[in-house]
């Protein structure tokens, strides 16, 4: 009976390494798929609400016309709507005419620039919003040939852009 059962010592922490450390990574996995999705949602909600202010606040959205936005407002707007998104998200603030505005929001939180200018202002024309969020996840050091667990390779770039025209 004794020879029986020192036979089968180690066969738990066989059965762990085969069967434990796989299931640990596809928890790992499923973790971090749910997160970058959370991410990219969070990060498109938040890019579709910063359209939708800008488009309310065109030429003719109040008399007298007091309600112009900057550039600082609309990058507010944005940072409060995805909360977690990092200062390091950049933006890209497209008018129907015009050259684009783009920056990170912490540097064009600052910018006191009217948007969209007074030229491309009036009912009708078309904002574009679009934003790019560094995604940085665990799951890379898994990967073979990424090189050392401290380089940019765990880095991928969400993106997300919304256009709307001015409502008013």
């Amino acid at each position: 009976m004794r020879a029986s059962a020192f036979s089968r010592r180690g066969a738990t922490a066989l059965e762990f390494t085969l069967a434990g450390i796989p299931l640990m990574f596809i928890l790992f996995s499923i973790f971090e798929g749910a997160r970058g999705m959370w991410t990219y949602e969070m990060m498109s909600y938040a890019v579709r609400e910063g359209t939708r202010y800008a488009s309310m606040h065109g030429k003719d959205c109040a008399s007298p016309n007091s309600c112009q936005i900057t550039v600082g407002q609309i990058a507010s707007y944005i940072q409060a709507a995805g909360p977690l998104l990092s200062s390091s998200t950049t933006l890209t603030l497209t008018p129907s005419t015009g050259s684009a505005t783009t920056g990170t929001i912490s540097s064009l939180a600052s910018n006191s620039t009217i948007w969209p200018s007074s030229t491309a202002n009036a009912p009708g024309q078309t904002v574009k919003i679009a934003a790019s969020y560094p995604f940085q996840t665990i799951l890379a050091i898994f990967w073979t040939g990424s090189g050392p667990p401290l380089n940019d390779s765990k880095t991928f770039t969400l993106r997300a852009s919304s256009a709307e025209a001015i409502q008013y």
